[in-house]
């Protein structure tokens, strides 16, 4: 699954290659392919006020750990989140895992990712109050 580099978020050592973002589905559902290397940082456990996230593997292994359950998903298989579920994804093994990652409603979309990616694209520590501040303004909850 290629995407163009125009469609591409890169935060930090994860990339996300939007297939469908919140503007091309009227806010329905955003489509990303979620490209984890090994031991990457990931976000915080956090749930969504709003969105419910599927995510069905394509390549690799991710653990979603999802209210304190942890997932060992692998190639072809999925799991459901739920809004208001906590839960994070990690890559704990040794090759790079990709994962398509659909989210309805898409009110969790590109904008979201990319006003991440500038506060985590920085030298030295990111400003984690300002990036609870944008997880709050589009509906994510730390937990």
């Amino acid at each position: 699954m290629e995407a163009r580099s125009d469609n591409t978020v890169r935060i930090g050592s994860l990339e996300l290659h939007f297939l469908v973002n919140e503007t091309q589905s009227s806010g329905s559902v955003v489509v990303f392919e979620f490209v984890v290397p090994t031991n990457a940082r990931v976000p915080a456990p956090h749930y969504h006020r709003e969105v419910d996230e599927v995510v069905y593997v394509l390549d690799g292994t991710v653990t979603t750990t999802l209210d304190g359950q942890k997932h060992e998903l692998r190639r072809g298989e999925s799991l459901f989140l739920p809004r208001g579920c906590v839960h994070t994804h990690e890559n704990l093994h040794d090759d790079t895992a990709r994962a398509l990652i659909m989210m309805t409603p898409g009110s969790i979309g590109r904008r979201y990712f990319e006003e991440v990616a500038q506060e985590v694209n920085v030298p030295g520590k990111p400003d984690l109050a300002k990036i609870k501040d944008i997880m709050l303004r589009h509906g994510l909850v730390s937990a």
